[in-house]
């Protein structure tokens, strides 16, 4: 595996009951998983403290997901039992790495008999950029010609208009005064974005979105809003591209 960037702290807490009956608990320790772009990320996280984070530039998601998992698992000296709840981003992003997050996540915590919690790729990324701009629109790669995913928010994050298909330019001009773009889709199409919108900020955060969501994830597993693994459900703004093999 590929480690882009890896660092540790943190001392490793108790072993907590390890009842496979699935329960919305109050999570200490919290495994959040983010596979919907090239930058692949994982995150163990003590409430709002990431212990560990293993970022990977993906070449094959479920190659190198697991290795990742460990990874952080030992870098913090946490047991896999001992986590109490699990994030992962639900999409939108690329079809196969939002498959491939939420079955590895669900498979973990049907084992481990702990809540999930799926969390929106926009809303992970509007969170990061809370309080930029009156009007935030994180903006993600949707790999086709001049299209993005993407959504507007309020400047505390708070989402105003569901998440679309649509083009980077468009969606911002038709915002009406400042605004703050982030994501891999505003630093494909800034060229266009600021042709239409010149006054447009673009804050300058890691995409690498596995501590960012264990961050927003905790407060909400706490208040009890996690599901079984089951009722995890990807979030998708078309249909994938099927392209027919052979000639």
């Amino acid at each position: 595996m590929s480690v882009a960037e890896q660092w540790r702290g943190g001392m490793p807490g108790p072993t907590h009951n390890r009842s496979t009956a699935i329960r919305n608990v109050s999570p200490v320790k919290l495994l959040a998983v983010d596979t919907t772009s090239e930058r692949e990320s994982v995150a163990l996280a003590d409430d709002l403290v990431v212990l560990a984070e293993a970022r990977v530039r993906a070449h094959g998601h479920s190659r190198q997901l697991l290795p990742a998992i460990e990874f952080v698992l030992r870098a913090s000296g946490i047991d896999a039992m001992e986590i109490e709840g699990y994030a992962v981003t639900v999409g939108p992003g690329s079809f196969t790495g939002v498959r491939v997050g939420l079955s590895t996540v669900q498979g973990l915590a049907l084992a481990a008999g702990r809540p999930c919690l799926g969390v929106s790729t926009l809303d992970v990324l509007a969170a990061a950029i809370t309080g930029e701009a009156p009007t935030l629109v994180p903006m993600v790669d949707a790999s086709r010609a001049g299209q993005v995913f993407a959504a507007v928010y309020g400047p505390d994050a708070r989402r105003r208009e569901d998440p679309q298909s649509v083009a980077a330019e468009a969606i911002a001009g038709r915002v009406v005064g400042p605004l703050a773009i982030v994501g891999d889709g505003a630093d494909r199409y800034r060229s266009e974005i600021v042709a239409r919108r010149p006054d447009a900020l673009f804050p300058r955060r890691s995409l690498y979105l596995a501590a960012a969501l264990a961050r927003l994830a905790a407060p909400r597993l706490a208040a009890g809003e996690g599901t079984s693994p089951g009722a995890l459900r990807p979030l998708y703004l078309r249909a994938a591209d099927i392209r027919r093999s052979g000639p």
